[in-house]
């Protein structure tokens, strides 16, 4: 008798790892769950509901007649994630620790652990698809397009992509929610997590001054004038419109102010009015490494290609060109709109991820 591959599914305690263990099921693999933790948080406080997910994945565990293993990763994610995201806020940019969760943890130690458990290829409920090509893992974007996770994926190794199944990749979340409700899964109708995890209902605010010193100072427009005082800039990101206390000017203008600028130096935080202000806005960034998801692009520079800069961006036609030996140059057609130091870019060739970099610098 043929032994089946065995796989073991990151299970979240969410609807499309449900999902996804049930579909290898039916595909004929040898199906194994694992919870994973990666945050210690005090009883007292309500930090994220991982006791719920862990009980709704051994439900639906259960429900699918598979076994669930559980890992703490707690330690490993405080010392390659989160004091990473730490000290970006310190410098005063906006770190995105879902995609290093996703290098780190997802994709790191989760398949370490998945292959001493004798795993033959772990897999997970993100929307995203895998081809091998030459042996190496390729990321190409999932069936659904407003769930596609690709831009949070990219840091990823081949070599991990290339031990990763993603079943649910070819499906609409619709599918998927269907799918779960047919079965009776206990999740079925549960709500999409949102935001990071560890955080959960806790405003963020509260959350980073328990680990980081808020410095307050001033805000000011693009002239110098002093308009307020904000409470600390690691609490502002650039385009952000909510929570200045910025009223109306001696000058009578009424639209809103935006955040165009950080002085970190002067620990100042810079204004501006109206959503199409140009300093709201890039013609360009200067990014650090590219992570590449393919052996030949770093010398097929300069390249043009599409890319965005967040999720929910619909990716922009550019030109990649060295700057230097660790950082390169992307220039858009077309000016950008907040673009952030500290997130990331990620490139693209049609459906096909090409890789991507953190954002260093704004060019103008």
């Amino acid at each position: 008798m043929t032994k089946k591959v065995k796989v073991i599914v990151g299970m979240s305690g969410g609807v499309d790892s449900s999902v996804a263990a049930y579909l290898l099921r039916e595909q004929g693999y040898h199906v194994e769950g694992l919870f994973m933790k990666n945050w210690e948080q005090d009883d007292r406080d309500d930090y994220c509901a991982a006791a719920a997910d862990l009980a709704d994945a051994q439900t639906v565990c259960d429900q699918l007649g598979i076994p669930l293993h559980s890992v703490n990763f707690a330690e490993e994610y405080w010392q390659r994630v989160f004091t990473h995201f730490l000290d970006e806020y310190q410098h005063a940019r906006t770190p995105n620790p879902d995609v290093l969760c996703n290098k780190e943890i997802k994709f790191k130690a989760f398949l370490d652990h998945a292959l001493a458990l004798g795993a033959d290829y772990i897999a997970t409920g993100h929307y995203a698809k895998v081809a091998l090509q030459n042996n190496i893992g390729t990321l190409f974007k999932a069936k659904d397009r407003d769930k596609d996770q690709t831009y949070f994926l990219h840091a990823v190794a081949p070599q991990a992509l290339a031990k990763t199944l993603f079943p649910v990749g070819d499906y609409l979340k619709t599918q998927i929610r269907t799918i779960a409700q047919e079965l009776g899964l206990a999740t079925h109708a549960k709500k999409d997590s949102t935001g990071i995890c560890f955080i959960g209902e806790k405003r963020f605010k509260t959350f980073l001054n328990e680990f980081m010193l808020a410095k307050p100072g001033d805000i000011q427009n693009t002239q110098g004038e002093r308009l307020g005082q904000h409470d600390g800039l690691m609490f502002y990101t650039l385009g952000q419109r909510q929570g200045l206390g910025i009223g109306g000017t001696a000058q009578g203008f009424d639209e809103p102010w935006y955040v165009v600028d950080k002085d970190i130096t002067a620990n100042t935080l810079i204004v501006a009015q109206g959503k199409h202000h140009p300093m709201l806005y890039a013609q360009g960034l200067i990014c650090g490494p590219i992570h590449w998801l393919i052996d030949t692009a770093q010398q097929s520079l300069p390249m043009t290609c599409h890319a965005k800069t967040r999720y929910r961006q619909i990716e922009q036609p550019c030109i990649i060109s060295p700057a230097n030996e660790m950082q390169h140059c992307v220039l858009f057609s077309d000016p950008q709109r907040a673009v952030t130091p500290g997130q990331y870019i990620v490139f693209y060739d049609k459906n096909q991820c090409l890789g991507g970099a953190t954002i260093e610098q704004i060019i103008r």
